[in-house]
């Protein structure tokens, strides 16, 4: 175990607020300034023994909860004073405001769900700072707003979160996010009247909403209550599944599956599209390893059976009919298959359907009489048929390439929907038929630009050790045509076993009109090819990440597509970690640096909301094993004193209950207090916000405005002031069925 003891060797004061004040000379800075000077934060003589090693962590006192701590809101106060005036003072950030509001005013569509004759979708007319949801009465009958979460806030930070319509289509069930906290409250609409009912279920995290069969009531997860001052911080653990039916308040929701003798156990449930069975899916942290039980739902007490032991394996629920259950899993297929579960014999054995290929399968539905399912090749998603029985139909067709996401359905009916977004095209949603195989334009956004002006180059390069990393360059084509090396923005992210497939960004487009290179790397840590790939990234495997996004950056500048100090690099949560640690290792590689919403220190993430569930891919800061290698990366414990550092912007909010903005706040603190050269490190704390789920547009585009101009000054990027340019036949009138084609084009 690792050593607990605490040395103290100083007192937290009561005069701290007086001690960390500024000299109000600070307020007379410009952009570059040489002479910058930050807040002073008090430094605490804190040293704690892991496992012999001394570490000083002398900015404990910014994890408190700015909320309660004057201290912590005061020293926050004025880092976001002298970032602002930094930031305002930057060339062409006002042109980048105009433009990125121009590039988010294109009508915005989610993909529709059916329910009773209904269909219920989101759409944003464009600069709405949340997006509204509407029905419709049949697929081609007119729209109807049915909630407007607009109106729930006056600065917009009230977001419309996970919503599930009942079986019947007469009521919605929705989750309200505010300021956004990972916490939710859950309501109910009669969707008939538009009229909101009194039920209110709180203290709901991580959660599906699972209708019943009957759309009676509906199942959910929550948490205990935290305690006070605790909301936005305490560690997430003993998460329990209850029953709620409408027209009761909370308390006498049924609790239907809890495990207090392994409170790091989360459940999460699904109901069958006939309404048979439900589905209790358990796990413990981020990797999907999980327990399954499930129960016949037949109006009486609800007795849950064991169906898969674990965790141990991916068991992923795909459909069902009848007692037939049809799940994705990895179970003796690294690369994943389909079989069959009997619901009502559970010691039955499990029978394969699909076996195991050499692409990751990474997704599936039971629609109609057939079943969808998604594969992954490299960062491209493949889509096919395939009859109940595992026999191929024929390939999804695709309108191109890019990443299509949806295909929810049930068993029966036909008809899905899905979105295809490209990197430089936003999604477009549209219907599919799994009897015809016919697919439909459901709704397409207009745009204040062309995507052919735009080239996407796929590259490969080696990372340290030889392993051949995917690269994604997306620049204008005249740039490409002229192989003119330009000021470029590195993204990476490797880790979660995420993946980073083509999609669009109004935020990109914004750099990339101006002139600028973006490019991608697909690091290991990631699920692009499975679960080799993910593991090579994890854990003791870590370094693998940084190596290869430092091997991304040095081929960029070798073949000539960013000039020797024209590189900034961009991440965020997982990938605010990668990129904190990469500027301490290699930061003579990069002009400038933008880690948003960071994990900054290896040695504390799990002590707070949800890091705990991040060991399964970081490892334990309490294992004697882990620790050196935690310890060996952490941006918070890494920053090489008396080297010439990139130009840093530090992006965090104040209610990110993800990351706390505790890492955020003693890296920047760090940062601030070492001998790294004149370049500036300043810190943004957003206010209102969370990690980033429900954050108004408002909010987006001025966090991106001042994220590229300070990225743009520091790599050489002249912004234009170009006018911002209203979409090309922007109606914002409801999306409208086109005519079909044909199984295998457009």
């Amino acid at each position: 175990m690792r050593g607990l003891a605490l040395i103290l060797l100083s007192l937290w004061l009561a005069a701290a607020p007086a001690m960390l004040r500024a000299n109000p000379d600070d307020a007379n800075i410009a952009a570059g300034d040489p002479a910058l000077r930050y807040p002073r934060a008090l430094r605490q003589d804190i040293v704690e023994d892991h496992f012999g090693v001394p570490v000083a962590d002398p900015y404990r006192w910014l994890e408190n909860d700015l909320r309660a701590d004057p201290a912590v809101r005061d020293w926050v106060a004025q880092e976001n004073a002298l970032t602002r005036r930094y930031l305002d003072a930057l060339p062409g950030r006002d042109a980048l405001k105009a433009r990125l509001q121009a590039l988010f005013a294109h009508g915005r569509y989610t993909v529709p769900r059916k329910a009773g004759g209904r269909y219920f979708y989101g759409h944003n007319r464009g600069l709405e700072n949340q997006t509204p949801l509407y029905v419709r009465e049949g697929l081609t009958g007119p729209q109807r707003l049915l909630l407007d979460p607009n109106r729930w806030a006056q600065d917009g930070a009230s977001a419309l979160a996970e919503w599930t319509p009942s079986p019947d289509g007469r009521m919605l069930a929705y989750a309200v996010q505010d300021a956004g906290s990972d916490w939710r409250t859950l309501r109910l609409i009669d969707v008939d009247s538009g009229r909101t009912l009194d039920d209110a279920v709180q203290w709901v995290k991580f959660s599906q909403t699972a209708w019943d069969g009957r759309s009676e009531g509906f199942f959910y997860s929550r948490f205990a209550a935290p305690g006070p001052g605790e909301a936005f911080r305490s560690t997430n653990l003993g998460q329990s599944l209850y029953y709620h039916r409408i027209g009761t308040p909370q308390s006498q929701d049924q609790l239907i599956y809890a495990t207090p003798d392994r409170p790091r156990l989360s459940h999460q449930a699904q109901v069958t599209a006939d309404g048979r069975w439900l589905v209790v899916s358990s796990f413990e942290g981020i990797d999907p390893r999980r327990e399954i039980h499930v129960a016949p739902l037949t109006g009486g007490p609800i007795v849950l059976r064991r169906l898969v032991r674990g965790p141990a394996q991916d068991w992923r629920l795909i459909g069902s009919r009848g007692a037939t259950l049809y799940f994705l899993t990895d179970h003796h297929a690294p690369r994943r298959r389909i079989v069959t579960l009997d619901a009502a014999n559970p010691r039955r054995k499990a029978q394969e359907i699909v076996p195991e290929r050499d692409q990751t399968l990474v997704g599936g539905a039971l629609v109609g009489d057939r079943l969808i399912l998604a594969s992954m090749n490299g960062a491209q998603t493949i889509a096919e048929l395939v009859e109940l029985d595992g026999r191929k139909v024929g390939d999804v067709p695709l309108p191109g390439f890019g990443t299509a996401a949806g295909f929810g359905g049930r068993s029966g009916d036909p008809e899905t929907f899905f979105s295809f977004s490209g990197f430089v095209t936003p999604a477009s949603i549209y219907r599919f038929d799994t009897a015809t195989r016919q697919f439909q334009l459901f709704a397409q956004p207009d745009l204040p630009f062309d995507p052919q002006d735009y080239g996407i180059e796929q590259r490969l390069y080696p990372s340290k050790d030889g392993t051949m990393i995917p690269l994604t360059i997306i620049r204008k084509t005249a740039l490409a045509d002229s192989a003119t090396a330009a000021p470029t923005i590195l993204y990476g992210y490797g880790g979660f076993n995420i993946s980073l497939t083509p999609g669009y960004s109004a935020t990109r487009m914004a750099w990339l009109e101006q002139g600028g290179v973006y490019a991608i790397a697909n690091l290991r840590g990631g699920g692009e090819f499975g679960r080799a790939w993910h593991d090579a990234g994890r854990g003791p495997n870590k370094q693998n990440v940084f190596d290869d996004f430092i091997a991304a950056a040095e081929y960029l500048k070798a073949n000539g597509f960013t000039p020797p100090g024209g590189l900034a690099i961009e991440g965020r949560s997982n990938g605010g970690l990668l990129v904190g640690a990469v500027v301490n290792q290699r930061p003579d590689l990069f002009a400038a640096a933008l880690p948003a919403v960071g994990v900054m220190d290896m040695l504390r993430f799990d002590r707070f909301t949800a890091g705990r569930y991040w060991i399964d891919d970081y490892g334990s800061p309490a294992d004697r094993r882990a620790f050196p290698l935690l310890y060996g990366y952490s941006p918070y414990h890494n920053i090489a004193m008396d080297k010439d550092y990139p130009a840093i912007l530090v992006s965090t909010a104040d209610t990110d209950d993800r990351v706390v903005p505790a890492h955020s706040f003693k890296y920047a603190a760090a940062l601030q207090a070492a001998d790294l050269g004149a370049r500036p490190r300043l810190l943004r704390v957003e206010s209102r916000a969370g990690h980033g789920a429900g954050k108004p547009v408002d909010k987006l585009i001025d966090e991106y405005a001042d994220s590229f101009a300070f990225a743009a000054h520091f790599t050489g990027l002249a912004i234009s002031p170009r006018p911002a340019v209203a979409p090309r036949s922007a109606t914002g009138q409801p999306p409208a069925i086109m005519a079909p084609s044909a199984a295998g084009g457009q």
